[in-house]
């Protein structure tokens, strides 16, 4: 798929992926993913001809591509690893709304069952591989970067779903600055305008 045409289905993607966010992969029925679209039934069997599991295949991809993009590989490349991990920060935040968004991988993952499994392993596997790799690079020991990576990555997980059960972003707003400190975040430069800094911690 050239990258031109891959464009052109991102904001039916994005249609589809908060239906599923919305009523989960069983509940995502047709009605509801024409109305999420403004594609009929034909038009969506056009674009999807495999149906459903290919929607939801192109939407965990589709995910995939941007956390590449914005977040994987500026941990691993960037060659300050600080700037890379406040990117991260940053961009999560972004991505997840300051935590009105739930996170669609994490969603999925609930399910045993799901024919999914390899891209959302994958996924959470990139992401705790290019944390520790930056953890690393900042002077941390291997073990250390590896433990602080899987403690980060899924305590946003579990922030997500906390704020959502609440029905409070702050607290995931709150836990992405703790993860700042938990990583010992050094003030000055870029990270300066973090509150975490501000707070003279």
């Amino acid at each position: 798929m050239t990258t031109s045409s891959r464009r052109g289905r991102d904001p039916v993607l994005q249609a589809i992926a908060e239906v599923f966010r919305r009523h989960g992969y069983e509940r995502a029925s047709l009605s509801r993913l024409t109305a999420a679209t403004g594609l009929g039934k034909g038009s969506l069997y056009n674009f999807f001809p495999h149906g459903k599991e290919q929607m939801a295949a192109e939407v965990l991809a589709h995910i995939q591509r941007w956390f590449e993009a914005e977040i994987f590989v500026p941990l691993k490349e960037t060659e300050d690893p600080w700037a890379g991990i406040e990117r991260m920060f940053r961009s999560t935040e972004q991505y997840f709304q300051s935590g009105q968004k739930i996170c669609l991988m994490g969603l999925m993952a609930l399910d045993e069952e799901t024919p999914f499994g390899t891209q959302i392993r994958a996924y959470f596997s990139d992401w705790q591989i290019a944390l520790a790799s930056a953890a690393h690079k900042s002077g941390k020991p291997q073990e250390e970067a590896n433990d602080l990576a899987e403690e980060i990555v899924s305590g946003i997980q579990g922030a997500l779903v906390l704020a959502h059960a609440q029905s409070d972003a702050g607290i995931f707003l709150r836990r992405m600055q703790s993860f700042r400190r938990r990583l010992a975040f050094p003030c000055g430069g870029l990270q300066s305008e973090t509150p975490g800094c501000l707070q003279g911690r």
